[in-house]
Order: C-alpha cells, then structure tokens, then sequence
C-alpha cells in the first residue's frame, strides 16, 4: 500500500526548518534552541536523529521499487547516492576554497596554519557526511537483512558501542570528552587537523565511531515508515506508533541511567530516546493531519522546506561561508561579514537588551529567506534530488 501521507513531508520540512533555525543562533541562544553541554538533552539535540529518521521514512516507500528493479539496481542506487552526499558534505566544509591570511585572500589548501600557529585542515566528517554513511549503511541492512533481520542488528550496533565504549574508554569515565575511546579512532583516521574543533580540542561528534548507532536512527525511521506503508490510514497503526514511542522513551531513559543520554557521542541511550520523540511526533502529526483534517499555511509553511531538504540545507550552509569572505567595517576598527553587519545593526537594536532575542531574531531571518528560495523552487516545480 503505497498511499500518500502528508503530515510524512511535514515532518522531514519542519526538521529542515528547525535544523536551520539551530545551526544559525548568532550569539547566546535561549537554553532549547542550543545543545547540551555534554549529557543531557534538549529540544536541539533532537533534530539531528529526526533528520535520520526522516530519512528512514522516506527509505521505507522507495524499497519495494529497489526490490522489483533487482539488487544490482539497489546497490548502484544506493552507493552512488551514498558517495554523493558525502562528497558534496566534504566540499561544503572546504567552501568557499579561499580564505583570508594577513589581509589578503588565498586558497585554501587541505592543510594550513592557521592565527594560532597550529595547524588546521578540511574537516572530513560534519552532517552531510554523517547522513550518507547512515543512510548506506541503514540501505544495506534493511535491504538484505529485512524487518526483522533489520532489529536484531540494530539492537547488536546500540550493544555493541555501548561495550566498544566501557572496553577502549577510559575506565575513570568513558562517556566524558576525554574519556571517550571515539577520538583517538578518529584521529588515527583523518588526523586532528581534520576534525572538529568546537570543544576547544581535536573531538568530532558526527566522527566514525559514533556514526555505528546513529545508522539505527535511520533504522527506526524505516520501521515507522514500513509500518505506516503496510497498515494503511487506521486508528490501530495510530495506537502502534504511540506504543513505540512509550516503549523506546521508557527503554533509553532506563538505559540512560548506565550508559548517559549524550548527543556528541551519540550513546545508544540517546538513539532510543531520539527516536521514541520521532515516532511520538510523527504520531501525532498524523492524528492531526490524517485524521484530523488540521492544516493550512503552519503545514505548507513546513512542507516547502521538505520539497528540497538537503539542497536547501546545503544552502543554509554554504551561503554564509560565501558571504564570510565580504569584510565590512565594523566601526570599532574590525571588520565583518555581511551577516555580521545585519546582527550588530539590525537584530541587535530590537533585542530589547537581550543577546538571546537577538540571536533568535537573526535566525528566524535565516529562516524565512531560505523559505522563500524553497517556497520559490517549488512554485516553479525545480526539485533537486541527491
């Protein structure tokens, strides 16, 4: 049973939407719309997951065509699509190719030494990077190892990084920045110079090692969707779905208890509880949506952004990187980019004093160009499919 489900589209848009509205918080953000420290979840820490098992929806209604065109159809799909979003998220972290050294702009090489004196490099992994190694892996697994096959190696992947991480870890406090045995992995395999720097050390969270469990979040999402696909619009698939949710909430926040629930390294607690909000939220945007015949301009506000979801959120990204290479005067003997101008002088006075309002503002901004760029594709019927 092939039928259509709206609120499916309005669920993978609003996870593009909110992933823009996240990654693009200028200053402090207010405490749901920025991660946790280290353990812990918020609101933020769940849009990645949803992403993945948005696309494990999606995988869920293309399969049986990848079963009727036969596997060598699938595998050549399935790699060609995989080795392009990864490259395409490797040429994103180069973009835009030049940089500004001393005043002046030069390429940018693989490697460089950076103000500091250290030496800096293309960062490998990132999103994108992540999203084709899940989506591949997650492709193979459901393909040849079906449902059920699909459940017991996702439940031996949330296992065995839980064990990987007590063994290689640091026994004092494997789950901590320091502790965690990912890095050292990740380090041998690109180098430090190509990891990801945000924590103030060499730390990649969309690294190798915790890629092994985010690849069932894909996993649950095909679940959702091959259960939705084969039961059709009724109220007992409804109920099912809510079920799933109560079930992987109650097992990761359990688990949370031993192994911590930690976005950055994504434990196999996180994956679950990730997952349980996935399905409660897509539950209850089909009870709404399906059932409940409630949409309008909120749900085409979000479907836009699902029509084109990676080509706007590669966008989303490269386009400040763009603009990063335009210096303006900051009037304090500095300069700034162009977005940096339209924070200082244009979010910044209707904060009302608050460095979070002026931080949400500019990101909502983001928010509604990109809508715009998406709402305007659409009308004029341009998908770009990766």
């Amino acid at each position: 049973m092939n039928q259509r489900y709206y609120s499916l589209d309005v669920f993978r848009g609003a996870t593009v939407a909110f992933m823009i509205l996240v990654n693009n918080q200028a200053g402090a953000a207010y405490a749901p719309l920025d991660h946790a420290p280290w353990h812990g979840l918020t609101p933020t820490d769940l849009v990645f997951p949803f992403f993945l098992f948005a696309m494990g929806n999606a995988l869920a209604f293309v399969m049986p065509k990848f079963e009727q065109q036969g596997t060598p159809f699938f595998v050549k799909k399935v790699v060609r699509r995989t080795l392009l979003i990864f490259t395409i998220g490797l040429l994103l972290n180069w973009f835009p190719f030049i940089r500004w050294d001393h005043g002046q702009l030069v390429f940018k090489g693989w490697t460089w030494v950076n103000a500091g004196g250290t030496l800096s490099g293309v960062r490998v992994m990132g999103v994108l990077g992540r999203i084709a190694l899940c989506y591949g892996l997650a492709a193979f697994i459901v393909y040849f190892a079906k449902l059920r096959g699909a459940f017991v190696i996702g439940g031996c992947l949330l296992l065995i990084y839980w064990a990987l991480c007590l063994l290689l870890g640091d026994p004092a406090d494997p789950y901590s920045l320091s502790g965690w045995f990912g890095t050292a992995i990740d380090k041998a395999v690109f180098g430090a110079e190509h990891l990801y720097h945000g924590e103030g050390v060499a730390f990649d969270p969309e690294g190798l090692p915790s890629t092994l469990p985010a690849v069932v979040s894909v996993i649950l999402g095909y679940f959702g969707g091959s259960y939705i696909r084969l039961k059709g619009k009724n109220y007992e698939m409804l109920t099912h779905l809510f079920l799933a949710a109560v079930i992987l909430l109650l097992a990761g926040y359990c688990w949370g208890g031993l192994f911590p629930i930690n976005k950055k390294i994504w434990t196999s607690s996180y994956v679950l509880v990730a997952g349980g909000w996935a399905f409660a939220c897509l539950a209850t945007l089909i009870y709404f949506i399906e059932f409940r015949n409630v949409s309008g301009a909120w749900s085409r506000f979000f479907d836009v952004f699902g029509k084109n979801p990676l080509f706007i959120f590669v966008l989303s990204g490269a386009i400040p990187r763009l603009l990063s290479l335009i210096r303006i005067p900051d009037g304090e003997g500095g300069d700034t980019s162009p977005l940096g101008w339209f924070y200082q002088h244009c979010c910044k006075p209707l904060s009302m004093g608050r460095v979070e309002n002026a931080s949400l503002l500019y990101a909502l901004c983001l928010v509604a160009f990109y809508w715009l760029l998406a709402w305007w594709m659409d009308k004029r019927k341009i998908y770009i499919r990766v």
